[in-house]
């Protein structure tokens, strides 16, 4: 049953990322979300392109502004981006520990660094040093907590979920296997929804950028004259870094997620062990 049901999976994900990376073409967004859009359909299939839909696709021409200005949606934004980015990282860092033959602990290090690592430096610094005046360095600053805190609270759902599934699917430690890249799948959607709320702190902080709207310079002149400082391209509905001190404080956030993390990781090793 497992293999009719993993067969179900990758041909509705193989549709579903299809249609995102024809349709986002036309999407008025940030170059760096449209490959976080397709990125995480990748991971996670049809509940991608459903958030693609719901969250990001222009519904009538000159929306998109307003349409992703809602705070779930800046979220879904953010959250898209880091586990896109992440995820890649984590994927690299599963496939080489089953390679070398790392397991438990230290293949939970490895794909912690790795994902971290090109999360935050590629796609969060690198794609969005335009946010910082074009300084990496200064983007490298100003990513740095909130890519750590959105990296803890993936992993921690990540990790239980990959490790409990893999100590019950046979082969779902091989990367050969279809079985190793769904429960990897199963482990980015449940590390996606418990990134979330952090992600919805971190926006509403304005310590992370949500979705943004990118349109040609053509269309930016002629589209909505009287909202222009609203169209500028790029555009985000919020400004990172400004606004009230983040309540709870940062230190007590990340406190709070590597404690998060660590509980997660906590529960995988007693699921491992039952």
């Amino acid at each position: 049953m497992l293999d009719g049901v993993m067969l179900l999976w990758f041909v509705l994900a193989a549709a579903a990322l299809l249609f995102v990376a024809v349709d986002i073409r036309s999407t008025p967004e940030s170059p760096v979300l449209k490959w976080g859009f397709v990125l995480v359909t990748a991971y996670t299939g049809v509940v991608g392109a459903f958030l693609y839909v719901l969250g990001c696709r222009e519904p009538l021409p000159d929306l998109h502004e307003r349409y992703v200005a809602a705070r779930w949606r800046q979220t879904l934004g953010s959250t898209m981006h880091c586990v896109a980015g992440d995820g890649v990282g984590i994927l690299a860092g599963a496939v080489l520990s089953s390679v070398v033959g790392l397991a438990g602990l230290v293949e939970v290090v490895v794909e912690y660094i790795l994902g971290f690592a090109f999360g935050w430096t590629i796609f969060q610094a690198l794609f969005m040093r335009d946010t910082a005046g074009g300084s990496y360095l200064r983007a490298l600053r100003s990513t740095f907590i909130p890519e750590l805190l959105s990296m803890n609270l993936l992993m921690t759902g990540m990790v239980p979920t990959v490790m409990a599934l893999k100590t019950r699917i046979p082969s779902a430690a091989d990367p050969t296997s279809p079985r190793f890249w769904f429960v990897m799948s199963m482990g980015l959607l449940v590390g996606f929804i418990l990134t979330y709320p952090i992600n919805w702190w971190l926006v509403t902080y304005h310590l992370k950028h949500g979705m943004m709207t990118v349109r040609p310079a053509a269309a930016v002149a002629g589209v909505h004259a009287g909202m222009a400082g609203m169209e500028a391209a790029p555009h985000a509905a919020m400004s990172m870094g400004s606004g009230d001190p983040p309540w709870p404080p940062i230190p007590v956030m990340t406190l709070l997620s590597f404690l998060a993390l660590a509980a997660g990781v906590a529960i995988a090793f007693l699921l491992r062990a039952t």
